[in-house]
């Protein structure tokens, strides 16, 4: 019995360094830093590849996109790859096509890239969109359809 119980506890103390130690983990943060992932994708919320910008001088924009309770986004498109992460409220993002996926608070979710789609706030509460945009230099976040 004592075997078993020497064996579980170097077992738990080589579990703690390695949960501890800065060598495995992939963010390559050390001591106490909390890096958690919240999106890792290589194709978008419609499946398509991500791409980046081949050529133009390479920017990154961020946004806070605030949409009010029962209000939409119009239908647009993003001719450069963005990311979104729901800080707060509800959305549903309908794509042309008629598919529909649903973000909550947390949330965080490859947007799809020259697909015209509308982001509608779905919840109680105003929702609140960090959107990332990795594009070039001139070319808007955003622009808005002329038709669904």
């Amino acid at each position: 019995m004592k075997s078993k119980v020497f064996n579980l506890r170097i077992l738990v103390a080589v579990a703690s360094i390695l949960a501890t130690c800065s060598c495995h983990t992939e963010h390559g943060y050390t001591g106490p830093i909390r890096a958690t992932t919240i999106l890792k994708t290589s194709a978008d919320s419609a499946g398509q590849p991500i791409e980046y910008p081949n050529s133009g001088t390479p920017e990154i924009s961020g946004l806070l996109v605030e949409i009010p309770v029962g209000q939409n986004t119009g239908w647009h498109v993003h001719p450069s790859q963005c990311i979104g992460y729901v800080l707060q409220g509800e959305i549903a993002v309908e794509i042309k096509n008629g598919s529909k996926k649903t973000y909550k608070a947390g949330d965080s979710f490859a947007e799809v890239k020259n697909l015209k789609h509308c982001g509608y706030n779905t919840g109680s509460t105003p929702a609140k969109i960090l959107l990332f945009a990795i594009g070039t230099k001139g070319t808007p976040v955003s622009k808005a359809a002329t038709d669904r």
